[in-house]
């Protein structure tokens, strides 16, 4: 199967879910004018702005978002179906963020789009032009969204023109590339960053506090499970069926979340893993990849972990923590706009006065957390260590070690064998 990148793209249906130009550019603009109209109906009583009905405004607790021209621009390589319907309206939702150049194999739909969104005819490049984008001054973020074997030459392309690349996950196919993107990156003096959107998503923050929290006593366990069905006719799930352009099946595409997520969780590497993984002989949707994956992982700390990961079933994104005293669900844990956190743990709710404790009965609680758009706060946190030259939090490093580790998975899986990292 030979294919290129915008071949992947999804159907021209996927177009009508664009968010129109007004999105990108309503920013500072936008919120300006509220302020303003805010501020003319308001008396200021101490420091408190008061609305004429004699109501408070609400206290604005998040920082305001960049004018326009103090944004960091975002060149988007790849106009496939995850960057049409997730990353490029997300920049209007985003606050430090602007789409600036596009870069496409499908010049028609690049045009269309840059249309919509407000982006100069002149920023769109082709993938044979996409180095001359070394000439464009607002470009200073380029976001590669192309299937993951391309990810290595689009990051030196990018590098060598002097721009910072955020590249979606897997980092790329083997670990030998992702260390030469790492190297590219650090040779040119930009920086690289691993779209790991999970973790800057205020759900799976909260996991990560509590579970570093210690208030439920040692971790112990973690179950972690990821699966989707997969579709021959959908242009953007064909190329994850080759394993020259995916790297793999479900283990890097899906599985990634539920081993990033184990590693994030405890904070810790682990020691070895054991796996074994299923291509069914009579499916030929799986010649070339697996079907599904089973693995285990053992850390310093105690925590044993047990993942799954397959294609061809119904959808799950989920993982459960065990502590000594309790457990944390959230399910789902990695979806786009929704999530759902749920705790046992025998000592009440969280936050309760000491007499409301109820002594030995298992409280099962809800944890309500405000959703907010996970790919704008990542991209934001890009955006900030550019601005303020801050290494990211997710950076090609922390990719390159989900790979390494998936590459010790598939050897585990060949060999039977526990694999040691």
């Amino acid at each position: 199967m030979s294919i290129t990148p915008e071949e992947l793209s999804a159907s021209e249906t996927a177009e009508k879910e664009l968010t129109r130009r007004h999105l990108i550019r309503l920013g500072a603009t936008g919120i300006a004018a509220a302020a303003t109209a805010n501020i003319a109906a308001a008396q200021t009583i101490g420091n408190e702005p008061v609305k004429a009905t004699g109501q408070p405004f609400p206290k604005i607790t998040d920082p305001l978002p960049q004018p326009e021209d103090k944004r960091v621009g975002f060149a988007i390589v790849g106009l496939g179906k995850f960057a049409m319907n997730q990353i490029i309206p997300s920049i209007g939702a985003s606050k430090k963020c602007k789409l600036v150049a596009l870069v496409s194999g499908d010049e028609a739909k690049a045009k269309r789009v840059a249309k919509d969104y407000g982006v100069s005819q002149d920023a769109i490049y082709n993938y044979q032009t996409f180095a001359q984008i070394k000439n464009n001054p607002e470009v200073q973020v380029v976001y590669i969204i192309t299937p993951n074997a391309f990810h290595r030459a689009h990051a030196e392309t990018a590098a060598k023109a002097g721009k910072h690349v955020l590249c979606e996950k897997p980092l790329s196919t083997n670990s030998v590339d992702a260390s030469a993107m790492i190297a590219a990156c650090k040779a040119a003096g930009v920086k690289l960053m691993t779209a790991y959107r999970s973790q800057y998503e205020p759900f799976n923050l909260e996991a990560i506090r509590l579970c570093r929290s210690g208030q439920f006593g040692k971790m112990t366990m973690i179950v972690s499970d990821h699966c989707r069905p997969i579709d021959v006719n959908d242009p953007a799930d064909q190329w994850r069926l080759d394993k020259q352009i995916a790297g793999g099946g479900p283990l890097p595409d899906i599985g990634i979340y539920s081993l990033n997520a184990c590693r994030y969780l405890t904070g810790d590497e682990p020691l070895e893993v054991q796996a074994m993984l299923h291509k069914p002989a009579n499916d030929p949707r799986f010649r070339e990849v697996e079907q599904s994956v089973i693995w285990s992982m053992r850390f310093p700390n105690g925590v044993m972990a047990s993942c799954t990961t397959a294609y061809g079933q119904q959808e799950v994104k989920r993982y459960r923590v065990f502590f000594e005293k309790g457990w944390l669900d959230l399910d789902p844990a990695t979806d786009y706009y929704k999530h759902n956190m749920t705790l046992e743990h025998p000592f009440g709710p969280i936050g309760a006065a000491p007499e409301d404790t109820v002594e030995y009965k298992n409280i099962k609680e809800e944890r309500p957390i405000a959703e907010k758009n996970q790919f704008a706060l990542m991209m934001d946190h890009m955006a900030d260590c550019v601005l303020h030259n801050k290494p990211p939090k997710t950076p090609g490093e922390e990719g390159l070690r989900d790979l390494r580790i998936i590459e010790a998975i598939y050897a585990s899986a060949k060999t039977g064998q526990i694999k040691k990292l």
